[in-house]
């Protein structure tokens, strides 16, 4: 019988005394390679922004002769793998008083865990990635945690090869033999992160229908939902909803991408990481923690997200202290590039300078005070906490 319990820290201050440790599943480093595509489908939602985007392209391919792609181009989140794991371990050393297991999942990649494999503080980190799996007219993402160190390489390599079969020549059964071959690994942890997000935006019916059939075929080799620390109440509910009609577990999973330590963690009796995914997987036992974070308007939180990504930090190592370090393009001859090496003289043109300049003003006080008060979520989150207690 699966157990999930839910816990909320701003309500039950000490509910932490009496576990091992807590855990920080699921967030992202510079190794992480996150699409632009969305600011032109964003512009086709939003019609009045279409003219600004056409008149900024063509000026693009007139100063630099280069237009843009955005399908080709992506940014990469600010923190490095050692500043990422830090940030994860202290905020449950510090808030929880428990020592704190960090397992990153970079998308596609294992890049980061590889690389803190040889900082002391970390060696014991596990291998983990988030998998993009192609499923119908959409794609769902899936956290591989605690791949065997031995054949991790192997593994990603053989991971990376589904996602990239076209759609003529993908047979569920390719699908089926990964998942069933890293369901027999005992000491690997398959979660569904967050599941009801449309992130491919087909539409909320059609999404539901993959969902539903994406866990009638490949469920049983899933081993928790993910209550996802960067998607709001509403959301967060239907997952547990989601989770019950499928007699699932739900976990935790922030999805950090900025500089906020992940908004849920889970708490556990096990003093390992591969103690913890037996609890999970074993004895069906899960125990989410919200932090105080999550309990803010959920709108000003992706707005922080978004300002973490378009901030500069002078104090980070070299390659990730400015924006247009961390944003990458293709150049001329269709080499990908930093942002930085493509401008004409050496900074980002003034219009761009001042749209960014614009969308920070919106985090600073005393505006972004107004827009947290103005973006109040207090009625959803009681309901949410309501309904997940039950």
């Amino acid at each position: 019988m699966s157990q999930s319990s839910i816990s909320y820290l701003w309500r039950e201050p000490n509910v932490a005394k009496g576990f091992a440790c807590g855990v920080s599943l699921h967030s992202h480093t510079n190794q992480s390679r996150e699409t632009l595509d969305f600011i032109a489908e964003f512009s086709k939602d939003w019609g009045v922004l279409q003219p600004v985007m056409r008149w900024f392209e063509e000026r693009c391919k007139e100063r630099s002769g280069i237009s843009p792609n955005y399908a080709l181009s992506y940014w990469t989140p600010p923190l490095t793998p050692r500043l990422a794991f830090e940030l994860e371990q202290r905020q449950i050393e510090e808030n929880l008083q428990l020592p704190g297991m960090v397992s990153i999942t970079d998308h596609d990649n294992i890049n980061a865990p590889m690389l803190l494999r040889s900082v002391p503080s970390a060696r014991h980190i596990p291998v983990s990635v988030e998998w993009t799996v192609p499923f119908g007219t959409t794609a769902f993402h899936l956290g591989i945690h605690n791949l065997p160190s031995a054949t991790a390489t192997e593994w990603m390599a053989r991971l990376e090869a589904f996602t990239a079969i076209p759609v003529a020549e993908r047979k569920p059964v390719m699908l089926t033999e990964i998942l069933r071959e890293l369901h027999e690994l005992p000491d690997v942890l398959i979660i569904f992160n967050h599941p009801i997000w449309d992130l491919y935006r087909i539409g909320i019916e059609q999404h539901e229908v993959l969902v539903n059939e994406f866990l009638a075929v490949y469920g049983q080799f899933f081993h928790a939902l993910e209550l996802n620390g960067l998607r709001n109440w509403k959301e967060n509910r239907e997952v547990s909803t989601l989770a019950g009609k499928w007699n699932q577990l739900v976990i935790s999973g922030g999805d950090r991408h900025g500089v906020e330590p992940n908004a849920n963690v889970n708490l556990t009796y096990a003093t390992s990481f591969t103690e913890f995914v037996h609890e999970v997987r074993r004895e069906r036992q899960s125990h989410v923690l919200f932090m105080p974070q999550y309990a803010q308007p959920w709108k000003h939180r992706i707005l922080q997200s978004t300002l973490d990504a378009i901030r500069n930090y002078p104090q980070f190592p070299a390659g990730s202290q400015r924006w247009d370090e961390r944003v990458y393009h293709p150049d001329k001859n269709g080499t990908i590039t930093p942002l930085s090496a493509l401008w004409t003289q050496g900074r980002a043109p003034k219009v761009i300078d001042g749209i960014l300049g614009l969308v920070r003003l919106m985090g600073a006080a005393p505006v972004s005070g107004g827009l947290r008060m103005a973006w109040d979520e207090t009625g959803e989150m009681r309901t949410t906490l309501a309904k997940l207690d039950a």
